[in-house]
């Protein structure tokens, strides 16, 4: 195993991937299907997500409460992102499901994407095969958003966005 250099954003997407499945069966080989990564980068992940103890010995099973301590504490510290200047993309944060359905905004906040129909600030995605992954699985759409809540949303929205995951999570 190579030596841990921390954690890269990537990471994550696999993280909420391995959520979205709940307790479905899967293999290294389909998450980097899934979600545009090639399947020695997902292995490189799994072990560093095991080093980190957000997966068991294993690599099968998610440690729920540090995921969700890691997701609600340190990912905006870690990953910070700020809004960019208006392009046309998939809604993500509050502009997304499932937090639009509780905020509502002047401004949409969007993953630039060629295939968008949306136009709002551009937010950088954790990984940029995000919306292509998302748009063909509503459930990681749903989980990556909410993560886009925690790292730049305000107070309500990060909080909102918490309660959500520890619903889908647990």
């Amino acid at each position: 195993m190579k030596e841990h250099k921390g954690m890269r954003p990537h990471d994550i997407i696999i993280l909420l991937k391995i959520a979205a499945l709940k307790d479905k069966p899967w293999m290294a080989k389909d998450l980097a299907l899934s979600l545009n990564i090639s399947a020695s980068e997902v292995s490189e992940s799994l072990n560093r997500s095991k080093l980190a103890s957000l997966l068991s010995n294993d690599k099968k099973r998610l440690m729920k409460n540090n995921l969700l301590d890691f997701l609600e504490h340190g990912l905006g510290y870690v990953y910070p992102t700020e809004p960019g200047g208006i392009q046309r993309g998939m809604p993500t944060a509050h502009s997304a499901p499932p937090l639009n359905y509780y905020f509502s905004a002047d401004e949409s906040y969007v993953w630039p994407w060629a295939e968008g129909e949306v136009r709002g600030q551009a937010i950088e995605p954790l990984h940029p095969g995000v919306p292509d992954a998302c748009a063909k699985d509503p459930t990681l759409y749903e989980l990556i958003s909410m993560v886009d809540a925690i790292r730049f949303g305000r107070a309500r929205e990060k909080q909102k966005a918490v309660e959500e995951f520890r619903k889908r999570i647990f």
